[in-house]
């Protein structure tokens, strides 16, 4: 019964995760059908209300922080680098961090490729996102140089390490003039199709579990007594 009730709460979960994902979906869509917000706006939200998705349209200057490579992200089958630029809006301002692309790594990782970063001021528009935290491994873990490999783009100990301040979320440009760098868009990392799918073989796996018990209970039933040997 212990096993039985584990398997079938965990296709329950499921379907609560299939929930959440379904309306974190509906959200992503409204927002990216709504109008661009501006700059100030931005600054008011709170990562915890959810910023992915958003459109933004802003005027940018580049700053004279460290270019950002994020580490062991996969495009395509590839193993490599999002490519980040911090890029000042104004002088009285929290900065923002907009993604210049996905970079392949070397194979020595000794080496490490050196993103085309925005050279000139220039109008940006794009949407914004944030990467969800991950509890095994959170941390920035930063490697000195320009650019900076980090493990985990955590906003707090990337501030603390350039002290700066930054925007809450991150821009991905629609287009960036000079560069063909592709821009990976997962905002979602599972949908709840994948959900469902879960739920089903949990469904499924206690099912067949149940009538496993049930044949073991009715074999035990009609299996004769051996009589006892004097």
């Amino acid at each position: 019964m212990l096993v039985f009730s584990i398997l079938v709460k965990l296709g329950f979960w499921q379907l609560e995760r299939a929930k959440e994902k379904q309306q974190l979906q509906q959200a992503l869509e409204a927002r990216q059908a709504s109008a661009p917000i501006g700059y100030p706006e931005l600054l008011t939200l709170s990562p915890e209300a959810g910023l992915t998705g958003y459109r933004l349209k802003v005027e940018v200057d580049p700053s004279h922080q460290p270019l950002i490579l994020l580490d062991n992200q996969i495009y395509q089958g590839k193993v490599g680098y999002l490519a980040y630029q911090i890029m000042q809006v104004t002088p009285d301002m929290p900065l923002l961090l907009v993604e210049l692309g996905f970079m392949p790594g070397p194979i020595d990782r000794r080496q490490l490729p050196q993103p085309p970063g925005i050279k000139q001021a220039l109008s940006l528009d794009g949407r914004l996102y944030r990467k969800s935290t991950n509890p095994m491994s959170e941390h920035l873990l930063p490697e000195n140089g320009n650019p900076m490999r980090v493990q985990n783009l955590n906003f707090d100990e990337l501030e603390q390490r350039l002290n700066i301040k930054l925007a809450p979320a991150v821009l991905q440009p629609t287009q960036l003039p000079g560069s063909e760098l592709p821009h990976p868009w997962q905002p979602i990392p599972l949908t709840s199709e994948k959900h469902l799918g879960y739920a089903v073989q949990w469904f499924s796996m206690a099912g067949a579990f149940a009538i496993l018990i049930f044949y073991i209970l009715i074999f035990k039933r009609k299996k004769p007594n051996k009589p006892k040997e004097k």
